[in-house]
């Protein structure tokens, strides 16, 4: 493997990995948030016991993914310093934004929160969980916003002399319809991922007959939730991808591996064989529903791979535009498939304990409560990796091919060492992250807490927040 493919790996398999704990921080943070403004409004402990459950597993995986994202920033300069060099202007802008307000209200906020229970008053400590939350957020939304210009690049000049991107309009990089959409669109899948998760454990230990009500209502908040945000994602999936048929065509027609242009071109759920443009077999497809996704009428024309990769000959010279169709195609499905799936399991969670029913057996529902605390999490990172993936061979779109960013200096040998190097940290940090996760679980909700440790400011009996 030459420099280019290795630089791609270790930076595919770090981000990945580090993006498996974004969604779970920007949506289980507001779940936390959720349940102590529940225990502050109605008293009941039973909110505070999620707030101080949940807000360990919130923070065991927000270290690991603090971790695991400073990272990302030093490949930039390590493995794609051509990358940096040509975006640094344009990119360290809403990078630079993320770091010195976001993160930095997130972090600052979250400590309060974490060793201000007994020191705040209630309703100060319960804004510092909230800020923490506000603060995630925008987080999400400045990196979304640099991405997003790597996606449809705008508000930017080529300096002929150096040949660097500058920035002439930061309001056209943070608030582009792509990054706009991006964010409701990551955000919303988040808390599906999130929701989920909080159902499953809630259910679990109802299956264990454990805690059954301080877990009950999380079962139904998590799917409630759940059920809600799958609603958003699809509305927000829709706009995304009318919007990305008008900036990168091509990514639409790998998804659907659809080589050649089609008028009411259908969506294939399943499709047999290999899909690189000569032996697929549909054996389930949707007509017209691909042609919807793209123009918004299920009429409408959708232009294939080969039709698009004539163009962009003409437009930006000889090479391969096509990126990796079998990889960009399952990515599609396993986005959608994998999320609805989590739908689908909450709406059957509220449904098995409504009414306050707790039944015990059931071995499909049991099967099926573990794997969908992984599965729309899996989904969402493939997801992401179909977003990418089908950008290539761009690195950032029709400026700069993804060979032209690598750092021109470097070796096979340094790549495969750092590679090698990150992947066995990742692999401790992976093992720990999960021993670390299924302990607290496995031990439940405290079972006393004070009850408001605020009322009585001279009690020498204080709440201590620890982990």
């Amino acid at each position: 493997m030459d420099v280019l493919d290795l630089s791609r790996w270790q930076f595919g398999i770090t981000t990945v990995y580090h993006f498996f704990f974004v969604p779970i921080t920007l949506g289980l943070v507001w779940f936390v948030a959720a349940f102590q403004t529940m225990w502050v409004v109605t008293g009941r402990e039973k909110y505070l016991k999620l707030t101080k459950f949940f807000g360990k597993l919130f923070l065991i995986n927000f270290a690991l993914g603090v971790v695991t994202g400073i990272v990302q920033e030093f490949q930039f300069g390590m493995n794609w310093s051509d990358y940096s060099r040509f975006v640094g202007d344009v990119f360290g802008a809403p990078l630079a934004m993320e770091g010195l307000l976001a993160f930095f209200l997130e972090s600052t906020f979250l400590g309060l929160w974490i060793f201000g229970w007994d020191r705040l008053p209630k309703k100060v400590h319960l804004a510092t969980i909230w800020a923490a939350a506000v603060g995630t957020m925008l987080s999400a939304y400045f990196i979304l916003a640099a991405n997003a210009w790597m996606q449809h690049p705008v508000g930017f000049e080529v300096d002929q002399d150096t040949g660097r991107a500058v920035l002439n309009d930061i309001g056209a990089v943070l608030f582009q319809n792509t990054a706009i959409i991006s964010f409701f669109h990551t955000m919303s899948a988040s808390f599906l991922v999130a929701g989920t998760g909080v159902a499953a454990v809630g259910a679990w230990f109802l299956m264990k007959n454990r805690q059954i009500d301080i877990f009950r209502p999380a079962i139904k908040v998590g799917a409630v939730v759940t059920l809600i945000a799958a609603v958003a994602v699809s509305i927000t999936g829709d706009i995304d991808s009318k919007i990305m048929v008008q900036q990168q065509p091509m990514k639409m027609a790998a998804a659907e591996a659809l080589y050649e242009s089609t008028t009411r071109a259908p969506f294939s759920v399943l499709t047999v064989g290999d899909v690189s443009g000569e032996n697929a077999t549909p054996i389930l497809e949707i007509p017209g529903l691909l042609s919807y996704l793209s123009t918004g009428s299920f009429d409408g024309t959708v232009e294939g791979i080969n039709e698009l990769q004539a163009r962009y000959e003409t437009e930006y010279g000889a090479g391969n535009y096509v990126p990796n169709v079998p990889i960009t195609y399952w990515g599609f499905r396993l986005m959608i498939g994998l999320g609805m799936l989590g739908a689908a399991w909450s709406l059957w969670a509220l449904w098995r304990y409504r009414g306050g029913r707790n039944p015990q057996k059931g071995r499909l529902f049991a099967f099926s409560t573990l794997f969908v605390m992984l599965g729309p999490l899996l989904g969402i990172s493939a997801g992401w990796i179909f977003t990418e993936m089908g950008r290539q061979p761009w690195v950032v779109f029709g400026q700069q091919l993804t060979a032209d960013g690598v750092s021109p200096s470097i070796t096979a040998t340094d790549v495969w060492i750092s590679l090698i190097g990150f992947t066995l940290v990742y692999g401790i940090l992976a093992i720990i992250e999960v021993k670390l996760i299924l302990k607290y679980i496995r031990a439940g909700a405290p079972e006393t807490v004070v009850e408001d440790p605020f009322k009585d400011a001279q009690s020498n009996d204080k709440l201590y927040f620890a982990y």
